[in-house]
């Protein structure tokens, strides 16, 4: 435990320092022609593992301007995504939905689909990773679950910060993201706020892969990718549970 409670010490002392100069916005289109708008965060080798990171709703590639240096302090690279569905956090005004509000472009969570499509296969042409992991909040957390599900071995994890399913008011069925999960072949990392185990549990029992391992806070907890945030009280816990689970994509 105190190695741990050391290690979490030098990976929040380190995201403050060098890391965090190591940032630029790139753009690239989605499949629509809608310019995307992302943060990428890549100090290290091309061939260090890289984490596409995806928002939550209302909000924008801020939603990352604490959690994304942190990560690339634990060896990752990794890239945060305006996604067409959002809004602002932190101070970032979500670019991708200025864009697709003035072309009168959906901006549903459904619609943000094929923006997640795309940062994937931006990253995987331009940065070539060895090992490409994707993480979601909130509904972008059901989304990458759905995307892990549809494209079986495109991606080489998830990391998935309380998803549900969203999206039955939107057309899609009740178990939209359950049955793509059932397909989901790689390791998988599954947490939310205590309360919301109910919005998941579903989605996790499904999950074939042998891979697979969840996260609930002994507290309340928060809702998406903020749990890491540290004005909230438990997220180290959060961090140490997380910490645990991207080791495995460390090791070449």
């Amino acid at each position: 435990m105190k190695k741990l409670v050391l290690s979490l010490l030098v990976l929040f002392f380190a995201s403050n320092c060098a890391w965090s100069k190591s940032t630029n916005t790139v753009e690239f289109p989605a499949a629509d022609g809608l310019v995307i708008s992302a943060d990428l965060y890549a100090p290290h080798a091309k061939d260090a593992p890289f984490i596409v990171l995806f928002h939550q709703a209302g909000w924008s590639r801020g939603e990352y301007k604490e959690i994304a240096p942190k990560l690339n302090a634990m060896g990752f690279n990794c890239m945060a995504v305006d996604q067409r569905s959002g809004g602002k956090i932190n101070g970032v005004v979500n670019q991708t939905n200025l864009r697709a509000k003035k072309a009168k472009k959906g901006t549903s969570y459904v619609d943000a689909m094929v923006d997640v499509e795309a940062a994937i296969a931006y990253v995987k042409e331009k940065q070539k990773p060895k090992k490409l992991i994707i993480w979601g909040s909130s509904y972008s957390s059901a989304l990458v679950l759905r995307y892990a599900g549809t494209h079986p071995g495109a991606v080489d994890g998830v990391l998935s910060f309380a998803p549900g399913e969203y999206f039955e008011k939107l057309g899609k069925s009740k178990t939209w993201i359950q049955d793509a999960a059932k397909n989901i072949d790689g390791p998988v990392f599954i947490t939310s706020a205590k309360a919301e185990k109910s919005n998941w549990e579903n989605i996790y029992g499904a999950i074939k892969s042998k891979d697979k391992s969840s996260f609930l806070p002994t507290g309340d907890g928060q809702h998406g990718s903020r749990a890491l945030w540290k004005k909230f009280p438990e997220h180290k816990n959060y961090w140490a549970a997380v910490s645990t689970f991207l080791e495995g994509f460390k090791k070449h």
